[in-house]
């Protein structure tokens, strides 16, 4: 059993540097974190609650992992499981709810109840709409590192998404709820963030906060360019109203639990100035008429936040969030009138492989750029290149040699999932023609 508040202590106060897999670690093993209180380490933690009418589970994790969490939650308790509270409907959260409600059958226990905001289900319900574009970007925000029970790609149809069996939550609220499990007293609170049906719950005899995904270990999950609206203001507002609670426990879904009022105070601060400032210097650039290519060239986090080891952006980063700030308050039109109604993407390479010289120039160009380190301009040549010739395998080279170059460049796992995947895509394209 690892002591992981003695390990979350000693990186928040000393600054220990840790790579992301030391901080969001998916070991699938039991650590009790105060009297009472376990968290099983998984893509995403199960947070257990032990009370005198069964555990409060916080999530179940995904599909693959469920077995070994609750063979790890059976090793500490053997009460049967009262309640399950979802943080909120991403796969990697709910996708184990149906081995925990086949594990209370076999046992002869309740059916668990099954609490959510009452936006998890209509989630649910866009997700099996969408399950083809949600494997495919998945598979590309992942590559070939995707966590276990996400799916990969075929080349012959759709991979699947989600678990075989979705479970919704039968108890739903809209803003605030209280429970009551034996002598337990539980505050749940809506609020948006990664989500719009995120919930996080305050146990105020245990001074002790489940904070799901607003808390990641990482800079803020909230400017993801493959998923839907995320909502930075509001999560910073949520920040705050936790901090004003003094808690002395925060359990997050992913990485690691942290204690002590201070200590706290000073990360959810940090987090919300994060966010705050953000949306503050980008608000301020659409008010004075800017476009969106220059904000994102523009605003910046304090590199005093970014180095913090619970904000670095190694999944999501500040860019992407700047994008999602101007999709929230601004719409999808980005300021540039020749984006408005474009021409194809292929119709525009091939004019500019001509104006150069042939695609081939386009390529040969974007590796040098590549080489001397210009590598978002490379990227645009390599991509124009590949549209205006899309079956010359020399051109294919130098665009997998520009994205693979890129890839290297990038700190956070979604820029390095998309410039990977293209990688990968021209290496086939190369492979299939020589």
């Amino acid at each position: 059993m690892a002591d992981l508040i003695e390990l979350s202590s000693r990186i928040i106060d000393q600054g220990d540097e840790q790579a992301p897999g030391m901080l969001n670690r998916v070991t699938r093993e039991l650590s009790e974190v105060a009297d009472g209180v376990a968290v099983v380490e998984a893509f995403s933690h199960v947070v257990s609650f032990r009370t005198g009418d069964g555990l409060v589970l916080f999530d179940t994790s995904l599909q693959a992992h469920a077995p070994a969490i609750i063979k790890a939650l059976r090793g500490w308790s053997k009460d049967p499981v009262n309640s399950i509270a979802f943080t909120h409907g991403h796969v990697d959260h709910i996708g184990g709810t149906q081995a925990f409600l086949d594990e209370a059958a076999d046992s002869g226990n309740p059916r668990p109840r099954i609490i959510g905001h009452e936006n998890v289900a209509p989630r649910i319900d866009r997700y099996i709409q969408t399950n083809g574009y949600n494997g495919h970007i998945n598979a590309r925000q992942f590559g070939p590192n995707r966590p276990g029970g996400q799916p990969k790609v075929e080349r012959d149809g759709p991979p699947p998404f989600g678990p075989k069996s979705w479970v919704k939550p039968d108890t739903t609220f809209v803003d605030r709820m209280s429970i009551r499990v034996g002598d337990e007293h539980v505050e749940l609170f809506h609020d948006k963030g990664e989500t719009d049906d995120h919930l996080w719950a305050w146990w105020p005899e245990r001074k002790a906060i489940c904070a799901g995904d607003f808390i990641i270990w990482m800079f803020p999950n909230a400017g993801n360019p493959q998923k839907v609206q995320r909502y930075p203001l509001e999560w910073a507002r949520a920040l705050r109203q936790m901090r004003a609670m003094k808690p002395e426990l925060i359990l997050p879904a992913h990485g690691l639990p942290f204690a002590g009022q201070k200590r706290i105070a000073t990360v959810l601060d940090d987090m919300a100035c994060a966010l705050e400032g953000l949306v503050e210097d980008t608000l301020s650039m659409m008010n004075d008429g800017a476009r969106l290519n220059d904000i994102i060239h523009s605003v910046r986090v304090p590199d005093d936040l970014l180095s913090k080891p619970y904000l670095r952006p190694f999944y999501d980063e500040p860019e992407f969030v700047v994008r999602n700030i101007w999709r929230l308050y601004g719409g999808w039109h980005d300021g540039n009138p020749a984006n408005l109604k474009p021409a194809p993407d292929a119709a525009l390479a091939s004019e500019l492989a001509r104006l150069a010289g042939g695609a081939p120039a386009l390529a040969y160009r974007a590796r040098e750029l590549a080489e001397a380190g210009e590598h978002r301009l490379a990227c645009h040549l390599a991509e124009f290149a590949a549209q205006a010739a899309p079956d010359t395998a020399s051109v294919h080279a130098a665009r997998a040699f520009v994205y693979q170059k890129r890839r290297e460049t990038e700190l956070s796992l979604m820029a390095k999932g998309i410039y990977g995947a293209a990688a990968r895509d021209s290496e086939d394209k190369v492979q299939v023609d020589t």
